[in-house]
C-alpha cells in the first residue's frame, strides 16, 4: 500500500487558495459578506467615537478640569481679619503634581467710571481686578480687540459687559484709545474680551495688572480667587488637597468650588459609549461568523465530488480538513482587511459631513481583521470536519 504523500504549509495554503481562485465570483461574494460584517464593525465604532469626541471637545469647554479657590466668607481663626487668600497661595498650588495652571485675580476694591464727571460712588456694578498674566490661557478667554494689559502702565482690559456699561463697545481702529477713571486715576483702555461663559464674573470686571494696581491703587498683593485647572483624572483628589496648600494654618479659611457636573456628564458619555462599542462589534462580529460559515458548508456540499476524487487519490482526511480552514481563514482575512478599509472611508465620510474629528480607533481595525480570522477559523471548523468525513463513495455517489 502506498502511503500518501505528505503535504507541507505551503501545499495546503496553495490548496486553500486554489478553491478562490477558481471560484472567484463566490469568493468575492463570500468575501463581501465579511467585508460588510467587519466594516459594520469599524462604523459602529469610529462613528459613536467621533460623535464622543466631538461631546467631549464641548464639555471640555465648560471647565470640567477647573477648580475655583476663593477665601471663606467669614475666617473663624481670624474673626478680625477680612477674608483673603495668602499672597504665595498661587505658587503654593502650582507645586500640587496634577495641576496644570493657575490663574490668580484679585479684588482692587475700587470703583470704575467712564469719565471724572459721573458720581464717584456709582460704579455700574463693575468689578476692578487684578490679574496676573497668562490669566486668559487659564480661563480659555480670548481678546475681542486689542490686547491684555502692560504691566508698569495704567492701563486697563475690560469684561464684555464691563465694555457695554461703560460705553466702550469697541476700540478705535488707528484712533486714539478710550480711558476710564479708576480709583481717580486715568486708564488706557487696551483690550475688551469675548464673553467668558466658564466666569462671568470676569464679563462684569476690569483687569488692571497686578503690578500696577499695586503700584497705583493700593493693592496689598492678597488674592481673591484661584483659577485652578488640573489633569481631569485627578480632579476630586487636588481639589482634596487644595485647601491645605493654599493656607496651610487655616485651611477652612478655603472654600474650593466642587468638578463641574459636566465632569460627570462626560465620563457617563465616555462609560456608555464604551459599552456600545464593545456590544455593537460583538454583534458585527457574529453575523459575520455566521455567514462564513454557511458559505463553508455550501461549499463543501458543492464540491463533494473533488473531495471524493481527491480521497480516492489518497488525499488524508487531516488534509481535506486543512484545504477547507485554510480557504475560510483566507477568506475571511481578505474580507476582513477589506472591511477595515471600506468601514474606515465610511466613517470619516459620516463624521466629515457632521462636522466632527474624524476619530477610528486603531484597535477596532486591527481588531476587525484580527476577529474575522479568528470567527472564520471557528466557522470553517464544522465545514472541514464534515468534509473530512466524506468517504471516497460516499463522495463521489452523491457528487
Amino acid at each position: 500500500m502506498t502511503a500518501p504523500v505528505r503535504l507541507g504549509p505551503r501545499d495546503i495554503l496553495a490548496l486553500g487558495l486554489l478553491g478562490l481562485r477558481i471560484r472567484r465570483i463566490r469568493a468575492a461574494l463570500s468575501a463581501l459578506g465579511v467585508a460588510l460584517g467587519i466594516a459594520t464593525t469599524v462604523v459602529v465604532t469610529g462613528i459613536p467615537a467621533s460623535s464622543q469626541q466631538a461631546l467631549t471637545a464641548e464639555l471640555a469647554a465648560l471647565g470640567t478640569n477647573m477648580l475655583q479657590v476663593v477665601p471663606a466668607p467669614r475666617n473663624a481663626a481670624q474673626p478680625d481679619e477680612p477674608p483673603r487668600l495668602p499672597k504665595e497661595s498661587a505658587a503654593m498650588v502650582r507645586r500640587i503634581g496634577p495641576v496644570t495652571a493657575v490663574g490668580v485675580v484679585a479684588n482692587t476694591h475700587t470703583t470704575v467710571r467712564r469719565n471724572d464727571l459721573t458720581d464717584p460712588r456709582d460704579n455700574l456694578g463693575l468689578t476692578v481686578l487684578a490679574g496676573r498674566p497668562g490669566l486668559l490661557e487659564v480661563l480659555d478667554a480670548r481678546l475681542d480687540a486689542g490686547q491684555f494689559v502692560n504691566e508698569g502702565f495704567p492701563t486697563v482690559v475690560l469684561g464684555s459687559v464691563a465694555a457695554a456699561r461703560l460705553g466702550i463697545p469697541a476700540l478705535p481702529a488707528g484712533g486714539r484709545p478710550p480711558q476710564v477713571v479708576v480709583a481717580d486715576r486715568w486708564f488706557t483702555v487696551v483690550g475688551i474680551l469675548a464673553r467668558t461663559p466658564l466666569t462671568p464674573e470676569i464679563d462684569r470686571s476690569v483687569l488692571v495688572g497686578w503690578d500696577t494696581a499695586a503700584a497705583e491703587l493700593g493693592f496689598d498683593g492678597h488674592p481673591t480667587v484661584l483659577y485652578v485647572r488640573a489633569l481631569e483624572a485627578a480632579v476630586e483628589a487636588v481639589r482634596a488637597v487644595l485647601p491645605a496648600t493654599v493656607d496651610p494654618q487655616h485651611p477652612s479659611g478655603v472654600v474650593v468650588s466642587r468638578p463641574s457636573d459636566a465632569l460627570a456628564a462626560k465620563r457617563a458619555a465616555e462609560a456608555t459609549f464604551s459599552a456600545l462599542f464593545v456590544g455593537l462589534a460583538l454583534v458585527a462580529l457574529l453575523v459575520g461568523g455566521v455567514g462564513i460559515a454557511n458559505t463553508m458548508v455550501v461549499s463543501v456540499m458543492e464540491r463533494r465530488a473533488e473531495i471524493g476524487l481527491r480521497r480516492a487519490l489518497g488525499a488524508t482526511r487531516r488534509q481535506i480538513r486543512g484545504q477547507f480552514l485554510t480557504e475560510a481563514v483566507a477568506l475571511s482575512a481578505l474580507g476582513g482587511a477589506a472591511g477595515a478599509v471600506l468601514g474606515a472611508l465610511g466613517t470619516a465620510a459620516y463624521a466629515l459631513w457632521h462636522g466632527w474629528p474624524v476619530v477610528i480607533p486603531p484597535e477596532a481595525l486591527a481588531g476587525g481583521v484580527v476577529g474575522a480570522v479568528v470567527v472564520g477559523m471557528l466557522a470553517g471548523v464544522y465545514p472541514s470536519v464534515r468534509a473530512a468525513r466524506l468517504t471516497p463513495t460516499a463522495a463521489l455517489s452523491a457528487a
